[in-house]
């Protein structure tokens, strides 16, 4: 028996990445599982398939409202209840700051979108069900781009800046769910494998003279779903880069 065991998660996101580091670790300290991706199917099935406890995988794009809601209500159909929300799914791609036709109004479009509407979307779907619990749980994967003038986009950053916003504004509105945010820097994921130059930055200036694993990322989302007392709260994980950049 877990600390988490009864417990139902939904992480959004969890093919790969935080997303699969945190359903894992979530299932390891005995909640149930959903996972989610949008397009990776089978990545997806192996993670649920390969959880420690009963798991679950459903895909659906959150940037579609009624594929979100289908989530929660697939989540609600298999285990009944819903403890924590992991708000993890985003999308981004490169565009250099400067670069003002780079960033089109698509690119801007579905970044909004997916970080910020589908995350809204989902949440307000997610809080009914919360509110049922003992201790209703929201966790937002944001980004240092949205505490710094920094990231893959400025739509991006954007996103995050709204993401983590909206983390205060609920939990001073919504509470007993708690809600807080985990602000990764740059991270070692599938997505970003072919970044080089950038996490030889990271190593380069920050003091902890790496970027993030994914388990840290996973390990700050536990540590916010163990604190029965915290909420509102953006905690930065980014080996102390904000401190010297």
């Amino acid at each position: 028996m877990g600390e988490l065991s009864g417990k139902v998660a939904l992480v959004t996101g969890s093919s790969s990445g935080i997303g699969e580091s945190t359903a894992i670790r979530l299932a390891e300290l005995g909640a149930h599982v959903v996972v989610n991706s949008a397009s990776s199917v089978e990545a997806g099935q192996k993670v649920a398939a390969a959880l420690a406890t009963t798991g679950a995988y459903v895909q659906a794009d959150i940037s579609d409202k009624a594929q979100g809601q289908r989530l929660i209500d697939e989540t609600i159909k298999k285990f009944g209840r819903l403890d924590i929300l992991v708000n993890n799914a985003g999308w981004t791609t490169l565009v250099p700051h400067a670069d003002l036709d780079g960033l089109t109004d698509e690119i801007f479009d579905k970044t909004f979108k997916v970080n910020v509407y589908g995350t809204w979307w989902l949440t307000k779907a997610a809080i009914p069900h919360l509110h049922k619990s003992d201790d209703g749980n929201v966790v937002n994967i944001t980004s240092i781009a949205g505490v710094r003038p920094l990231g893959s986009s400025m739509a991006y950053a954007m996103t995050k800046a709204a993401l983590n916003h909206m983390t205060l504004l609920l939990a001073k509105s919504h509470g007993p769910i708690r809600f807080n945010a985990v602000a990764p820097g740059l991270v070692q994921t599938p997505w970003t494998q072919d970044w080089g130059v950038m996490h030889d930055f990271v190593a380069k200036v920050s003091p902890l003279k790496r970027s993030a694993y994914a388990s840290d990322c996973s390990e700050a989302v536990l540590g916010i779903v163990r604190n029965r007392h915290m909420t509102g709260q953006v905690i930065v994980i980014d080996g102390g880069f904000t401190l010297v950049s």
